[in-house]
C-alpha cells in the first residue's frame, strides 16, 4: 500500500529513537544509514557490496526487530478492538444474513 509508506516511516524513526538508534526528529539522512552510523557500520549510498552478513544483519535487525514487535502488538490491539465492536462480544445476536453467522 503506497500511500501507508510515509506512515511506515514515521513509525520505524520513532521506534529506531526509542532505542537510541535514530533521532526521532526529521532528518535528511536516510534511517538506515544513520541506524548504521550509530552501530558502527559502514553503510553508504549505493552498492554496500562489501558489507559482511553479519554486519547487514546487524542493522536489519536493529532495525526489523522493534518494528516487527509494534507491528504485531497494533494488530492485537486492532483486532480486540473489532472482536469487542461485534455484536456477539455484546450479547447480542448478528442481524440474520450476516457474514459468518450460523442460522443453524
Amino acid at each position: 500500500m503506497p500511500e501507508a509508506r510515509p506512515a511506515l516511516d514515521r513509525l520505524k524513526r520513532d521506534l529506531m529513537g526509542e532505542e537510541g538508534l535514530a533521532s526521532n526528529q526529521g532528518s535528511d539522512q536516510p534511517l538506515e544509514e544513520e541506524v548504521a552510523g550509530q552501530l558502527g557500520i559502514p553503510l553508504g549510498k549505493g552498492d554496500d557490496g562489501e558489507l559482511t552478513t553479519r554486519q547487514a544483519g546487524k542493522v536489519g535487525g536493529a532495525m526489523g526487530g522493534p518494528l516487527v514487535r509494534k507491528l504485531i502488538e497494533m494488530a492485537q490491539q486492532q483486532l480486540v478492538e473489532t472482536v469487542q465492536d461485534m455484536p456477539e462480544a455484546n450479547g447480542k445476536s448478528p442481524p440474520p444474513g450476516t457474514p459468518g453467522r450460523s442460522d443453524l
